[in-house]
């Protein structure tokens, strides 16, 4: 194999870990994985309904079905925008931010393990050539 082909196969195998892992803390809180990262980006921001749509790659027609299912459980809840009266921002509710922190710690505990092998400079590398390849 060569070198481009593992970096290709290294980094499939840890998104499937990865996705793996974020699909059973999820699951444990009866959360879809997209419902998982609306609180993800939520955490630090509240966007407007498009904004949110793009984050997650998704039409605006799904992302109110999720926003409107997480505002039943009481974990967001939707705002008029203060810069633009025909927009709605979605936020979280301290419920959802009490949930949101939950998930945070728990998601930390069960990635903790893929990188434990890994030297505290590795693991700083590690996040800066993530956070490139994601820029």
């Amino acid at each position: 194999m060569t070198e481009p082909d593992e970096v290709l196969d290294n980094l499939a195998q840890v998104s499937f870990a990865v996705m793996a892992q974020l699909s059973q803390v999820a699951a444990a809180h009866e959360l879809s994985l997209t419902q998982l990262r609306v609180l993800g980006i939520l955490r630090d921001r509240t966007p407007k309904m498009a904004e949110l749509a793009t984050h997650l790659g998704l039409d605006r027609s799904s992302v109110s079905g999720l926003v409107d299912r997480a505002a039943r459980r009481g974990l967001v809840a939707r705002e008029a925008s203060r810069d633009d009266g025909r927009s709605v921002r979605v936020g979280l509710t301290p419920e959802g931010r009490k949930l949101a922190a939950e998930l945070t710690a728990e998601v930390a505990r069960v990635m903790a393990p893929m990188t434990a092998g890994l030297s505290a400079t590795d693991r700083t590398r590690l996040g800066v050539l993530l956070g490139r390849m994601l820029a």
